[in-house]
């Protein structure tokens, strides 16, 4: 069980005005709120993800290439 104690008044209609547009409970509101939360991987673990990765040699600079292109177009 959670509980959240003092939600601002403006907060908690809108939250409320939410889930009834959605014709969800608060509860099931908040809950699937919560469960897409959770189901992302946090920031910092995306960022040491990408940053363990190995670097890819394009051979030219990301400028290089943009203006390779531009010029083409």
């Amino acid at each position: 069980m959670i509980q959240i104690r003092n939600v601002p008044d403006p907060l908690h209609r809108e939250l409320v005005r939410r889930a009834k547009a959605r014709r969800q409970t608060l509860t099931s509101y908040l809950q699937e709120i919560l469960e897409r939360e959770v189901s992302r991987p946090p920031a910092d673990e995306v960022v040491e993800r990408v940053a363990a990765r190995t670097p890819v040699d394009l051979g030219k600079s990301a400028a290089e290439l943009l203006r390779d292109e531009r010029r083409l177009a």
